[in-house]
C-alpha cells in the first residue's frame, strides 16, 4: 500500500490520476464480523479469498457434521459465490420474505474476488504467495510511471517525530513549555505529558523475572 501511493511520476510529473491500493483483511471468518457486509452491499472492493487445503491441527468433535477446518473452508467457498450471484428479489419472494425486508436483503451480486488455494501453510507456499503480491506492486508502479521502492511521505512523519522526541525529552527533564508545534497537536503534547508526569523521564527498563 505505502509503495504505490504516490502522487507525482519518477520524472516528477504530476500524476493525473490517482495511484495505490487499500489492502485489509482478517483471518478465518473474523472478517465477517468486521466487513463483509461492506463488501456485500456498500462500495465495491475486490477481495481475495486464501485457503489452504491441508490444516495443520484438524480437529473433529463429536456430534459436528464436519472438522473445524472443513467449516472454515465452508466459508471460504461460500462467500465468493455470496458475492458473484448476490441474491435478487424474485428469490427471496419465492422463500416468502416478509416485503419490508426485500431491499434489506437483496445482494447485487457481480462483486469481484479471487480465491487462491494453497496445498499446505509452510514456508515455501506463504513465500510463493508474498513474491504474488510484490510482483503485483511492481507491475502496478511500472504501468503507473511511478517509483515503488521510495516512501517520502514516511520520512516526513519520522523527521516531525523527531522534533516530538526532543520536546518530550526536553519537557520531562528540565521543564522546557511545548513550542513550534500547530494548536492541536500542543494541546495533545500538554494533555500527554500532564497525565504521564508522575513517570520518571530515566525510568530503568525492567527485566523479566525468569
Amino acid at each position: 500500500m505505502e509503495s504505490n501511493g504516490k502522487g507525482v511520476s519518477i520524472d516528477g510529473v504530476i500524476l493525473p490520476f490517482e495511484t495505490g491500493e487499500i489492502d485489509f483483511g482478517e483471518p478465518r471468518t473474523n472478517g465477517q464480523h468486521s466487513f463483509y457486509q461492506l463488501i456485500h452491499q456498500g462500495r465495491v472492493i475486490p477481495c481475495e479469498f486464501i485457503g489452504v487445503m491441508k490444516s495443520q491441527q484438524p480437529v473433529y468433535l463429536k456430534g459436528e457434521v464436519v472438522s473445524n477446518h472443513d467449516e472454515l473452508m465452508s466459508n471460504f467457498f461460500a462467500q465468493p459465490d455470496a458475492l458473484a450471484y448476490g441474491k435478487h428479489p424474485e428469490q427471496l419472494k419465492k422463500e416468502n420474505v416478509p416485503e419490508h425486508l426485500i431491499t434489506h436483503k437483496t445482494f447485487s451480486g457481480n462483486r469481484p474476488s479471487l480465491s487462491l488455494l494453497l496445498p499446505s501453510l509452510n514456508a515455501y507456499n506463504i513465500g510463493q504467495l508474498l513474491a504474488i503480491y510484490e510482483h503485483r506492486i511492481a507491475v502496478e508502479g511500472f504501468v503507473w510511471g511511478i517509483n515503488s521502492f521510495d516512501q517520502w511521505g514516511v520520512e516526513l512523519g519520522k523527521s516531525l517525530a523527531s522534533q516530538v522526541r526532543k520536546q518530550l525529552n526536553a519537557s520531562r527533564t528540565k521543564g522546557q513549555p511545548i513550542e513550534g508545534f500547530n494548536y492541536s497537536t500542543t494541546t495533545l503534547l500538554t494533555k500527554y505529558l500532564e497525565a504521564t508526569k508522575d513517570i520518571p523521564a530515566d525510568l530503568p527498563t525492567l527485566l523479566p523475572q525468569i
